[in-house]
C-alpha cells in the first residue's frame, strides 16, 4: 500500500493549512487521538508507530516537550540527527497521489534521494557495458569488434556517463536521503526545486545518449569545434542541463544546511557527512558556471557565430582546457568528498568507537575545497605554459595530498583498538581507504613536472583516475548503500551476497586498473583502440579483470532484488549503539558510552560505562 499524506484537522482554510503543511506518513499509523509522549517516539532514523516499538528506541519524551516540539515545528518531524532521533507526527489526508504517479510527482526528500540512486545506478550499468566493450576491443591488438570511430564514441560516453550521470548525481542522492534527518530538518529548503534538479538528470542523459559524441569526455578543441557530428551538439546541451541541475541542487543544499538546522545543531557538532556535502555544494556553486560558460562559447563556435576557440580564425583552443579543467578538477573532489563523508559515518559505527579527530577531518574537508581550485593546470603541463606558471600548480598539487592524508590517518586511528564488525559497509569502507591511498600515491608520483611529461596521455593517468574515482567514489557509494539500505527499504540485505560483491569488485578492479600502471610505463597511449603487439599480455589481463569486476556487480543487483522481494524486515538502523562522538555529545537523545580502548598507559583497558547491546546476525 502506498504512503498517503494527511492534513491537520485544524486546517479549515488556506492560511492554517499553509502554516501546518502535510507530511507523508505510513498508512498503518493512526493518529485519531491527541498527541502524547506515548505516540511520539524518539527513534534513530526510524518511524513512529502505535503498535510497533523498535528495539533501539532511545527514550520517550515528556508531554510538554512533545507539545513544544509540535508547536515549534507546525506538526512536522523534528530531529536533531538521524542518529539522535526524530520526533514524528502525521495527519489524515485522502487526496495524495499513489503508485507510479506519486513517484513522478514527489517532492519528498527521501523519495527523491531514492530516485537519484536508482537513476544513477541504471546509468552505472550502461557505462559499465561500454567499458566491457572497450576492454573486449583492447584484449587483442588491431581492430577486432569495433572500428576507430565507434571506439571514440564508446570511451566518450563511458567517461561522460560515469562522471556526470553517475558519480556526481548518486552522491547528491545520498545527500537528499540523509542531510535533512542529520540536521533535524523536515525536508529540503526548496522541495519543488529539488524535484526539478533530479528530473533534469535523466532528461539530460537521454539527450546525450540519443546521439553519441566522439570527441572524448573532455571535449578538447579544436576537434570539438570542427567535427560536424550532431552528437556533439547534444552532448553540449545535455551537459548544460546537468549544470542547471547541479547549480539548483547546490543552492538547495546550502540553504538547507545553513538555515534549516534544528536548535542545538551547530557547525561544532554537525555530522561529518553533512560537512562534506556543504563543502561539495560550495564547489559546485563556484565551479559549474565556468564550465557552463565554456560550453556556451563552444556551441557558438561550432555554428560559426563566434571564434573564441577556433585557431583558424584567431581563437585559442587552450582556453577551453582552462575552462574545462577549472571545473573538472574541483569536480574530482565533488565526486570524492561526499564519499569521504560516508566513510566518516560508517567506520565509527562499525568500529564501535568515537570518530578520531573530528575537527581535523572537518577542517581537512574545508582545506581540500579551497585547494581544489589551485590545481587545474597540472592537466596542462605539456601545453607550453611557462615554467613560472606551472611551478605553483605543481606545489599545490603536492600540498592537496596533506588534508587527504589527515583523513586517512584519522580513519585508521578510529579503527585502531575498536570492535570492528566486517559487515559489507565496513568491507567497502576499508576498501575505499586502501584503494584511495593507491590512487593518491600514484597521483603524487606524477605531480612533479619532469615526471608528468612522459606519463601524460598514457594509461598511467587512466589507472590513477580509476583508483581515485572507482576505488574511492564508487566503493564509498557501495559502503553508503549497504549502510543505509535498511533505512531506505526497511529490509536487511544479504550479508553473504554483499561479501561476494566486495570480493569480486576488489579483485577485478585491482586486476584491471593496477595493470594499467605497467601499460602506462610502457608508453601505451590512452584514447586509442590499437597498441603494439608486445603489450598484448598486459591488456589481456586488464580485460580479464574488467569482466571479473563487471560480474561482481551482478551480486549487487541480485542482492537488491532479493532484499526488496524476500529480505527480512529490518530495524532502520541495525548497526547497534552509537559511539560517544564529540560532535553528538550535547545532542539530546544520544546514548553516550565509552568503548574499551586497548593499548593505554599501564597496559590497561578503560571499561565502558554502558554495555553496547547485542545485535542479531544478518543473513
Amino acid at each position: 500500500m502506498a504512503a498517503r499524506t494527511f492534513p491537520p484537522e485544524n486546517a479549515r482554510n488556506r492560511n492554517s493549512a499553509g502554516t501546518t503543511r502535510a507530511t507523508r506518513r505510513r498508512p498503518d499509523i493512526g493518529f485519531g487521538k491527541p498527541l502524547s509522549s506515548k505516540d511520539i517516539v524518539v527513534e534513530r532514523c526510524g518511524w513512529a508507530s502505535d503498535n510497533r516499538r523498535i528495539s533501539h528506541v532511545e527514550s520517550l519524551i515528556s508531554d510538554s516537550e512533545v507539545q513544544g516540539a509540535v508547536a515549534a515545528h507546525s506538526g512536522h518531524r523534528l530531529g536533531v540527527s538521524s542518529m539522535a532521533g526524530e520526533v514524528v507526527s502525521g495527519y489524515h489526508h485522502r487526496n495524495a497521489p499513489i503508485g507510479v504517479f506519486r513517484w513522478l510527482t514527489t517532492t519528498n526528500h527521501h523519495e527523491i534521494g531514492i530516485l537519484y540512486l536508482a537513476n544513477s545506478f541504471l546509468f552505472f550499468l550502461l557505462a559499465g557495458m561500454l567499458a566491457l566493450l572497450m576492454r573486449t576491443e583492447l584484449a587483442y591488438p588491431g581492430p577486432t569488434i569495433v572500428d576507430a570511430n565507434t571506439y571514440e564514441e564508446l570511451f566518450t560516453m563511458h567517461g561522460t556517463t560515469m562522471v556526470f550521470l553517475v558519480a556526481i548525481p548518486i552522491l547528491a542522492g545520498f545527500g537528499n536521503l540523509m542531510v535533512p534527518p542529520l540536521i533535524g530538518a523536515k525536508d529540503m529548503a526548496f522541495p519543488r526545486i529539488n524535484a526539478l534538479s533530479f528530473w533534469l538528470i535523466p532528461t539530460a542523459g537521454v539527450i546525450m545518449w540519443l546521439a553519441a559524441a566522439n570527441i572524448g569526455w573532455t571535449g578538447y578543441t579544436p576537434l570539438s569545434v570542427y567535427d560536424t557530428s550532431p552528437g556533439i551538439d547534444m552532448w553540449i546541451v545535455g551537459l548544460q542541463l546537468l549544470g542547471i541541475s547541479s547549480t539548483a541542487g547546490s543552492i538547495n543544499f546550502i540553504v538547507t544546511i545553513l538555515r534549516h538546522r534544528a536548535p542545538g545543531i551547530t557547525f561544532k557538532n554537525l555530522s561529518l557527512f553533512v560537512w562534506s556535502i556543504l563543502v561539495t555544494q560550495g564547489l559546485v556553486l563556484l565551479a559549474t558556471p565556468v564550465l557552463a560558460g565554456g560550453l556556451f562559447i563552444l556551441l557558438l563556435d561550432r555554428h560559426g557565430i563566434t571564434a573564441f576557440l577556433s585557431p583558424a580564425v584567431g581563437g585559442d583552443p587552450i582556453m577551453w582546457q582552462h575552462l574545462f579543467w577549472f571545473y573538472s578538477h574541483p569536480a574530482v573532489y565533488i565526486m570524492i568528498l561526499p564519499a569521504m563523508g560516508i566513510i566518516s559515518e560508517v567506520i565509527p559505527r562499525l568500529s564501535h568507537k568515537p570518530i578520531f579527530g573530528y575537527k581535523a577531518i572537518a577542517l581537512s574537508t574545508v582545506a581540500i575545497g579551497f585547494l581544489s581550485f589551485g590545481v587545474w593546470v597540472h592537466h596542462m603541463f605539456t601545453t607550453g605554459i611557462s615554467i613560472s606558471a606551472r611551478l605553483p600548480f605543481m606545489v599545490i598539487t603536492l600540498a592537496i595530498a596533506v588534508p587527504s592524508g589527515i583523513k586517512i590517518f584519522n580513519w585508521i586511528a578510529t579503527m585502531w583498538g575498536g570492535a570492528i564488525e566486517l559487515k559489507a559497509p565496513m568491507l567497502f569502507a576499508i576498501g575505499f581507504v586502501t584503494m584511495f591511498v593507491i590512487g593518491g600515491i600514484n597521483g603524487v608520483f606524477q605531480a612533479p613536472i619532469p615526471l608528468d611529461y612522459p606519463l601524460q596521455d598514457t594509461y598511467w593517468v587512466v589507472a590513477h583516475l580509476h583508483y581515485v574515482l572507482f576505488g574511492g567514489t564508487i566503493l564509498g557509494v557501495f559502503a553508503g548503500f549497504y549502510f543505509w539500505f535498511p533505512r531506505m527499504s526497511r529490509r536487511m540485505y544479504s550479508e553473504r551476497l554483499g561479501r561476494w560483491h566486495f570480493a569480486f569488485t576488489l579483485v577485478g578492479m585491482n586486476l584491471v586498473f593496477f595493470t594499467m600502471h605497467f601499460l602506462g610505463l610502457e608508453g601505451m597511449q590512452r584514447r586509442i583502440y590499437d597498441y603494439p603487439p608486445s603489450l598484448w599480455t598486459l591488456n589481456w589481463l586488464a580485460t580479464l579483470g574488467a569482466f571479473i569486476l563487471g560480474f561482481g556487480q551482478l551480486f549487487f543487483v541480485g542482492n537488491v532484488a532479493w532484499t526488496l522481494l524476500r529480505g527480512p524486515v529490518s530495524d532502520p538502523d541495525p548497526w547497534g549503539e552509537i559511539p560517544a562522538q564529540r560532535y553528538e555529545a550535547r545532542v539530546p537523545g544520544v546514548p553516550v558510552y565509552a568503548m574499551p580502548i586497548h593499548g593505554m598507559a599501564n597496559g590497561g583497558t578503560r571499561e565502558s560505562t554502558i554495555e553496547p547491546p547485542r545485535r542479531p546476525q544478518a543473513p
